[in-house]
């Protein structure tokens, strides 16, 4: 590229320990010279924050005082990196380390197509280095569901050397372009967190902006599968949040068919019934109660362990 674009790299942070001094050691590697990182705090109490202030004395932080979740967060985040000029944000995990060459790949191939709007790279397990988490994401608008593309698969090149059309990128890695904040608008805060990046995508593809997936550019996530998927707390936001971005996306009642009868409802009789499933009670409570609160409009933060 001739001209280097300024890209805003946002990092959340929120009790992170020691994942974002890692992130952020990384990024020192990168071989983007028109970039700053910045890190948004959402009212952090670990020592993470001030291991940043100590190791890292050239990024800015930004300190919100409260956890206003990850869309909150990177809201913040991104608010004040166009009022410095940023051509590009960035929004990054902070439980991600980085290719050095991974940010050059993401613009440059933004920079290929003025319609492409938003950019991720392929996300590799940490702990599985050679192994897929997302490639990109697709939407499965009959059965209102989403999958992360190549997800547990090797990466063996399956993807191609190019950068392909997608449905959506996950908010892990996401490169967005300025254009697409000023017309399409901010992460939707009443998500909060889980989803809310995938309607951003929808939204800005129907203001006709491409959403692509770079397969050279490389991250690994520190990503815990199968401890994310025991916890209450993201059970409810997954399964609340789906039904609004249904909503929001507009997506027909086949959609709704299936998320309602076919996924959630056949969930909840399998724990309830099934001897198996017996240690799934509470979680039986959370899934009918995020329901509840997607009929009454209830969004935003909610604290299910205290209120269980």
């Amino acid at each position: 590229m001739e001209h280097e674009p300024t890209v805003a790299i946002i990092i959340l942070n929120w009790n992170s320990g020691l994942h974002t001094r890692d992130c952020l050691a990384s990024l020192a590697q990168l071989d983007y010279g028109s970039c700053f990182t910045l890190v948004v705090d959402n009212g952090s109490t670990d020592r993470s924050l001030q291991h940043v202030r100590d190791e890292f004395p050239g990024v800015t932080i930004l300190e919100n005082g409260r956890n206003l979740g990850f869309t909150g967060g990177n809201n913040v985040g991104m608010e004040w990196a166009m009022g410095q000029g940023a051509d590009y944000m960035l929004l990054l995990n902070d439980d991600t380390e980085v290719a050095p060459d991974f940010l050059h790949r993401l613009v440059e191939a933004a920079e290929a197509d003025p319609a492409i709007g938003m950019a991720g790279p392929t996300i590799r397990y940490h702990d599985q280095p050679e192994v897929i988490w997302s490639a990109g994401g697709e939407i499965d608008r009959a059965r209102g569901r989403t999958r992360m593309a190549g997800l547990n698969e090797p990466d063996s090149g399956q993807f191609g050397p190019t950068p392909r059309s997608v449905d959506f990128i996950t908010g892990c890695a996401l490169l967005v372009k300025r254009a697409v904040v000023e017309q399409v608008g901010l992460l939707d805060d009443r998500f909060f967190a889980y989803y809310e990046e995938t309607e951003w995508c929808v939204r800005a593809a129907k203001k006709g902006f491409k959403i692509v997936h770079v397969p050279k550019a490389i991250v690994w996530h520190k990503i815990q599968i199968e401890k994310r998927d025991d916890s209450p707390q993201v059970l409810y936001y997954m399964t609340r949040n789906r039904l609004l971005f249904l909503r929001s996306a507009g997506l027909g009642w086949r959609a709704w068919f299936s998320t309602l009868l076919g996924d959630i409802l056949r969930t909840f009789l399998a724990w309830s019934l099934m001897p198996r499933w017996k240690h799934k009670r509470f979680h039986r409570w959370v899934l009918m109660k995020a329901v509840m609160d997607a009929s009454r409009g209830r969004w935003g933060p909610r604290r299910i362990a205290a209120e269980a």
